[in-house]
């Protein structure tokens, strides 16, 4: 595909045979406070849990908490730095989400990393796979992950 894969490409036949397995870990990212006022400002959701520290601190939370969309959006880089790309692939596009569940906050200045596990793959048509991720965000040090999710994916070759 391209450069921003961190893996070295496999076969199609190897990506295959990897359904069911686990495929790894990425590496941990920092949800600070300055991420989480930029994306705010993208998507003009500026609600004081996520941006007011002194408000915030009076809530259950104790201090800012990361939107969820924000959370969800760091999947993309997790999966850069998990799934292998396949030869001759040469575009791969996200299809959607099957289930996403926002299970606990990402307080600010937290980090999160992603775990993949291949749930299934499949040519579609001759050059269209279908591959679906089962993804879950850990929060470091926290018992509950912040995100599960079935990601749904499709990856098309010449």
């Amino acid at each position: 595909m391209n450069s921003v894969w961190i893996k070295p490409p496999i076969t199609l036949d190897a990506y295959l045979k990897m359904v069911g397995q686990e495929i790894g870990v990425s590496n941990w990212h920092t949800l600070d406070q300055k991420r989480i006022d930029q994306f705010a400002e993208v998507i003009n959701d500026h609600q004081y849990i996520h941006v007011d520290p002194v408000r915030a601190k009076d809530t259950n939370f104790g201090t800012t908490v990361a939107h969820g969309f924000l959370t969800m959006s760091m999947m993309s880089i997790f999966s850069y730095e998990v799934m292998p790309p396949i030869e001759g692939a040469t575009m791969g596009v996200n299809y959607g989400l099957d289930k996403l569940r926002f299970i606990s906050p990402v307080k600010s200045g937290s980090r999160v990393r992603g775990h993949f596990k291949l749930g299934e793959a499949y040519l579609r048509k001759p050059n269209e796979l279908f591959s679906r991720s089962l993804v879950t965000v850990e929060i470091e040090g926290e018992a509950k992950p912040a995100i599960a999710a079935d990601w749904i994916g499709l990856t098309y070759f010449e």
